[in-house]
């Protein structure tokens, strides 16, 4: 289970849990800072990865898509990177449920 973190995260989460979610990458590892929804969108599409935000876009996107990369939304307003990290470690098992194959769900949604 590979995450892939959007710019509105801090591209410290790739490392900070490296130990839970191997292969995880941020969008300015393979994009502008300035990516849009889209891009990010089909990338992690193409390259199976769950797309973890703090932007409702990606939301709204999967219930009107065919085909839809899982998605992990943080509703937290601004909040330190250690909580986005702590949120992501505490709900290890609800982000595995979401990525298992049988799961018809889309988004995950933390608080």
């Amino acid at each position: 289970m590979k995450l892939l973190f959007d710019a509105n995260l801090s591209p410290r989460l790739v490392s900070l849990l490296g130990d839970l979610f191997p292969g995880s990458t941020h969008v300015e590892d393979f994009a502008n800072l300035d990516a849009d929804d889209d891009e990010v969108w089909a990338y992690a599409l193409q390259n199976e990865y769950v797309i973890v935000t703090k932007d409702a876009d990606f939301d709204t996107m999967s219930r009107l898509a065919i085909y839809s990369p899982k998605i992990v939304w943080i509703r937290r307003g601004n909040c330190s990177t250690s909580l986005i990290e702590h949120i992501l470690r505490t709900n290890f098992e609800s982000v595995s449920a979401l990525c298992d194959e049988a799961s018809e769900l889309s988004v995950l949604v933390l608080y």
